[in-house]
């Protein structure tokens, strides 16, 4: 059974929230939530967040899974505060383990800090599939731009992550900690190997040339015309390529405190004794 899809595009982090369900009144799972996030003042908002709830309460869906692709580097996941207002459990990959590891060291957390996926509800493994309503999902294990990246498929809709992106934006990079061009390049391939007609979803979109915003095309329309993944590119020559301009990017301008918080499932790091949170700003280390 094929899904609805129903995408949200947060303007100031170019990144698409899914909400994917059978019809109104069925249950629904939401996919790489956004909680809007000012680095210059370090408060946070839900007004994207809010206009998915609104959605889910007007189409009187059921959540039963909050999904992340990835631990994000680009936004703050919005998941407990959508699991707060709409319920339904926290999910992503099982090797986050890994992604928290690395950082826990970075941003020399607390000792206490678990890097064993805890903080979330569960762990998917690749190929596991959760059933919601009469449609089932399956986690498709995708690393590359991060060792633990996961692709969501439900019928003929496979929800991407940073995998890749429209095929006139290209790729995602590979330069952050754990990241790999060659790994990338294989788990691309798994993607595009699914049938032509199978429909793939962005988690981002960064529209050249001015063209509107887009987040939705097939697996015909990447291996045809992806500027850095069409049929015929060897892998060899997406290494290089994806090296050369991965030394080119700059980070992301909210890595510092989406990797922070996100790595913890999307919670804040524990209050101190003055009852706030904190978050870290390791210098020279990235």
């Amino acid at each position: 059974m094929n899904p609805v899809v129903k995408g949200f595009f947060d303007p100031e982090t170019w990144t698409v929230t899914y909400v994917v369900y059978e019809k109104p009144g069925s249950s629904c799972i939401i996919i790489d939530s956004v909680l809007a996030y000012d680095p210059k003042s370090g408060r946070t908002h839900t007004k994207p967040a809010d206009e998915v709830i609104e959605f889910v309460r007007r189409n009187e869906l059921k959540t039963e899974w909050i999904l992340e692709t990835h631990a994000h580097a680009d936004h703050v996941t919005a998941a407990p505060y959508l699991k707060s207002h709409l319920g339904g459990k926290i999910a992503i990959g099982d090797h986050i383990s890994v992604v928290q590891g690395v950082f826990k060291g970075i941003f020399h957390l607390e000792p206490g800090f678990p890097v064993n996926g805890s903080q979330f509800d569960q762990l998917l493994k690749d190929n596991q599939e959760i059933r919601f309503g009469n449609l089932s999902m399956k986690a498709l294990f995708v690393p590359g731009h991060t060792p633990a990246c996961m692709a969501y498929q439900v019928g003929d809709a496979i929800f991407v992550g940073d995998t890749m992106f429209m095929p006139d934006v290209g790729t995602a990079r590979c330069d952050f900690p754990g990241g790999d061009a060659h790994t990338l390049y294989q788990s691309m391939k798994k993607i595009l190997s699914f049938p032509l007609q199978t429909r793939l979803f962005m988690c981002h979109d960064y529209p050249p040339n001015g063209r509107p915003v887009n987040f939705e095309t097939t697996v015909a329309e990447e291996r045809k015309s992806n500027i850095h993944m069409h049929d015929g590119i060897s892998e060899e020559q997406f290494i290089e390529m994806r090296t050369t301009r991965d030394a080119t990017l700059e980070m992301p301008v909210l890595i510092l405190p989406a990797i922070q918080i996100n790595i913890r499932a999307g919670e804040l790091p524990p209050k101190e004794a003055n009852g706030i949170s904190y978050l870290k700003i390791p210098v020279n280390a990235l």
